[in-house]
């Protein structure tokens, strides 16, 4: 129950590893929160659990192995949001931008479409601030997945 069958610092490294892979994937994936998943999000965030398990555990099914790669991905987690806390650099790798998607009224489709943005969530954007489209001074689409609105000041 407590012993290793392989070296704990295999495990160490196969969590590092597969921690690091999976935020990269991650990360090229999109832009969309945990709040703004889809069941089909939902679905391949579990599958990837269940197809990166063994490759994890390499094998090891010790409570003292399942430990060891729980605190290792922890670390990882830990020590990602270290170096982006230090480095803009890094922040905008692993966090990304804010992207523009709208200026002056008018709606860019074509960046809406290149970050799998669908149409009704920029209008559901626009109803909760109160804005139509024509009062759009700037658009957003923010690095968390949300969707920023700036009003065109009003003419007096």
């Amino acid at each position: 129950m407590f012993d290793l069958s392989v070296p704990w610092w295999e495990l160490l490294a196969r969590a590092a590893l597969v921690y690091g892979a999976l935020l990269a994937m991650v990360r090229v994936s999109g832009k969309r929160s945990v709040g703004q998943f889809t069941p089909f999000d939902l679905l391949v965030v579990m599958l990837l659990s269940e197809g990166v398990s063994n490759g994890l555990t390499g094998g090891e099914a010790s409570v003292t192995g399942s430990l060891l790669i729980a605190a290792t991905l922890i670390g990882c987690n830990a020590l990602v949001g270290f170096i982006a806390s230090r480095s803009r650099k890094a922040e905008a790798w692993i966090e990304g931008t804010p992207v523009l998607i709208a200026r002056d009224g008018r709606v860019f489709e074509h960046t809406l479409r290149a970050h799998r943005v669908g149409r009704g969530d920029m209008e559901k954007a626009l109803r909760e601030a109160d804005c139509r489209e024509q009062d759009v001074q700037y658009a957003f689409l923010e690095a968390d997945g949300n969707i920023s609105i700036l009003k065109k000041p009003p003419t007096a």
